[in-house]
């Protein structure tokens, strides 16, 4: 009776997330993905570990791996794989966490996260396809490109006094000390590909038994971006890929390690203040008036110059919305423009999780220059409030369908003695505004982030004026 060959348990019955025909894969004829996906698949059921294997897919041909593998699948950044894979094995480690990376992703943008995640021994399995080539935007070099090898920014060939050595990844991991398992194989023959699917099921089998961090370099081809035929591509593998990165096992120390428990590492917070050295006040949930429903669960967006405290302020906010016992997130965004031009942070006060610290739709924008006005009064909700320091900013806000609130900032901190402190002015001005955080709390708090305490009497001044202003 002839053996009726079947998908894999672990790939989709049906590609329902790939366009065009759904039983067939989009990778090109002779490309390796396809391969070393039955290979990981076939394990994946063999172990009976696809339940609770999760799969990153970042940017490249490897981020189609989520159209096939009926499994977890997270898309990562490019090159952030790792850094995903680390966070998702510290929160859920029992699973079966798996980096598929392809090598202009990994080597290149990525190289930072591999070797840090590899460094720390994070107890992850990385599939890294290595076809010497970026195939999937348009055959450009990548950082595994051959000496004098073509591709279209390097079309007289790689050149070693110009674009540098190719990087092997493998040896290099190999240096360091927490790697359990690190192998290179090729898909070429039966042999070699033989030795893939043993090399896949020793990583795989690693990380069930919580042993650590193993890397298996697969050499692929690209037949496209190669401009060859599948049969080509294969023994280009063979003859010219194979000198360059020799196939081989570059570090194995599972034999010494024992199997360990998976752990899950808990967060304790009950000693943080001392650990942190700062005063011994328990975070608490302050009794005062309820917000007006307008001003609840804000997100805002503070905006301005360098050397304005922006981020200070953000911290503020953030620090007292603690103390009140919200949720509540943090994120600074600035770049060349941070002296001069418009840095800015983004915060969160909520009553619920909050899903992402990006502000995108501010509830609330505090705007202390004209340039950070200028760019974000647009994207703020209607019905939201916009602050600015009226001192700077010589025109108020244009839109019609949002609270306007201007205050006079920096000559408010100019009379106190020190124009720094307009941000602290601000600050009072928002909570006496909105009623989302009771003075108390700001001022108990201004010890916190505020490093040198002898100013600390000052900001308090000019919270105070703050709030008087608005008061009036």
């Amino acid at each position: 009776m002839a053996k009726i060959i079947r998908k894999s348990d672990s790939f989709y019955p049906i590609y329902e997330h790939k366009s065009g025909a759904k039983d067939v894969t989009h990778y090109c004829p002779g490309c390796g993905h396809g391969v070393l996906h039955k290979l990981i698949a076939e394990a994946l059921d063999d172990f009976q570990i696809r339940d609770r294997t999760i799969l990153m897919s970042p940017v490249g041909c490897s981020v189609f791996a989520y159209y096939y593998f009926r499994v977890g699948n997270i898309q990562c950044s490019h090159g952030r794989a790792p850094a995903v894979a680390t966070g998702i094995k510290r929160v859920f480690p029992e699973s079966i966490v798996i980096s598929y990376q392809g090598d202009g992703d990994l080597a290149a943008i990525g190289g930072n996260n591999i070797i840090q995640a590899a460094n720390r021994g994070e107890n992850i399995t990385v599939f890294f396809v290595n076809n010497a080539i970026y195939g999937m935007t348009g055959g450009q070099m990548a950082p595994t490109t051959l000496v004098g090898q073509k591709t279209t920014t390097s079309p007289r060939g790689r050149s070693v006094a110009n674009e540098g050595y190719p990087v092997a990844v493998s040896e290099m991991l190999a240096t360091l000390k927490a790697p359990v398992y690190i192998e290179r194989v090729a898909l070429t023959d039966a042999k070699n590909t033989n030795k893939v699917r043993h090399a896949v099921r020793k990583a795989l089998q690693i990380q069930i038994e919580n042993k650590g961090f193993s890397l298996v370099e697969v050499l692929s081809a690209c037949p496209s971006g190669w401009k060859m035929t599948p049969v080509q591509a294969k023994q280009w593998i063979t003859d010219y890929m194979c000198k360059q990165f020799p196939l081989g096992v570059f570090r194995d120390t599972s034999a010494e390690i024992e199997p360990s428990p998976a752990v899950k590492n808990e967060f304790i917070s009950h000693d943080l203040f001392k650990k942190l050295d700062i005063p011994d006040k328990p975070f608490r949930a302050v009794k005062s008036e309820t917000p007006p429903v307008n001003y609840q669960n804000p997100r805002l967006k503070i905006a301005g110059f360098g050397g304005q405290g922006i981020l200070l302020l953000g911290l503020g906010i953030a620090q007292a919305g603690m103390q009140m016992g919200y949720q509540v997130s943090w994120i600074p965004s600035y770049g060349p423009e941070m002296r001069g031009g418009t840095a800015n942070c983004h915060v969160n006060l909520s009553n619920k999780r909050i899903g992402s610290p990006v502000v995108s739709q501010p509830s609330t924008l505090i705007a202390m220059n004209l340039p950070s006005l200028e760019k974000f009064e647009c994207e703020v909700i209607p019905g939201g409030l916009i602050i600015y320091d009226s001192s700077l900013i010589n025109r108020p806000p244009a839109r019609k369908d949002v609270e306007v609130l201007g205050i006079p900032a920096t000559k408010i901190a100019d009379d106190l003695g020190n124009t720094r402190i307009a941000n602290m002015v601000i600050l009072g001005a928002y909570i006496a505004r909105t009623s989302i955080i009771p003075r108390q709390v700001v001022v108990d708090t201004l010890p916190v982030f505020i490093k040198r305490k002898n100013l600390v009497p000052l900001n308090v001044k000019a919270v105070d004026k703050g709030i008087e202003y608005v008061s009036q």
